[in-house]
Parts: structure tokens; sequence; C-alpha cells
């Protein structure tokens, strides 16, 4: 059975620099899965960035949406993130929050039959103004089910503000 930290805030609120800094006190040699797809060149640069900001320590799988599939095992792993993970399979659906839901928790489920130590990455992003679009709603929806989904079964969950780490569970 895996041993979840969930960790979530807002944009820039340091959650990858400190999921990043659990993993290597956990392990001289974590893996890191990336669940983004290259969606424009803004997209990439940011994706080079993050990479660039991990040592030679770190194993790097990116993986869109089957993580349970990746060789995990007995492994610290860092899986950033839930955003982009779920926007996977949003997209895939053509915005079907039902489907959606159902076949990221499947997956959720799947991965936490193995026995290793993940630290998810989350995002909060009903905290703001609503989505003036149906699709932007119906995702904000979408992840707030998938955050409490998560924090729920998480042995750990942290609420990440400018930089501090605040203890939810």
């Amino acid at each position: 059975m895996a041993r979840v930290t969930f960790i979530t805030g807002g944009a820039r609120s340091g959650k990858s620099k400190y999921a990043q800094q659990l993993a290597l006190q956990q392990s001289q040699l974590p893996v890191y899965i990336a669940t983004a797809r290259v969606w424009d060149a803004d997209f990439m640069e940011r994706i080079d960035r993050h990479r660039d900001q991990r040592g030679p320590e770190w194993t790097t799988f990116e993986e869109e949406k089957r993580l349970s599939s990746l060789p995990l095992e007995g492994r610290v792993a860092v899986i950033d993130c839930v955003t982009l993970w779920i926007t996977n399979y949003f997209s895939d659906s053509h915005y079907d929050v039902d489907a959606s839901l159902e076949a990221c928790q499947k997956e959720f489920d799947a991965l936490m039959q193995l026995d290793t130590d993940l630290i998810i990455i989350g995002n909060e992003i009903g905290m703001g103004v609503h989505a003036p679009t149906e699709a932007g709603r119906k995702f904000t929806d979408l992840h707030g089910w998938i955050n409490q989904y998560i924090a729920a079964r998480a042995n750990r969950v942290i609420f990440m503000v400018s930089g501090i780490p605040l203890t939810v569970k």
C-alpha cells in the first residue's frame, strides 16, 4: 500500500520545491513523475525550467495518465502534478466530468496498491473567482473532487502558502 503525502496550494506557492526537498530527505535516488503535455512553446519553457532545477540523482518519468504503470515499487516518487494529470483525462474525454472523475479515481486506486512513497502535488484552483466558461467551471469541480479523493486517502496533507508549509492532516 502506498504512503502518500499530498501537497496542495496556489500557483507559485512553493509546492514543487518543497516536494523535491521532502523526496531528497527520504531517498538519495528519488523519482520525478512529470504529467504535463506540451501545449505550446511557453509551456515547454516551463517544463525545461523544472527539469533544470533537478539534479542528476533524479530519475524522471514522463507519463500523462497511467501513473500506476511506472516502476515505482520501493521508490520515493514525486508526482507533479494532479492538475496537469487530470487535464489529460478531461481533455481526452471531451470535457466529460463524470468519465474523467471515474478514470482518475480508478487510476489513483491502482497507484495506491503499489509499495511506494508518493509525494503528490496539486493545486487549489477553486479559491479564486469562478471560471467564466462552462469547461472551466467543470474542470474546477473535477479538480476539487479529485483533491478531496486524494486528501482523504493521504497519510499527510500539506497546504503551501508563500513557500510556507502548513500541515492540514
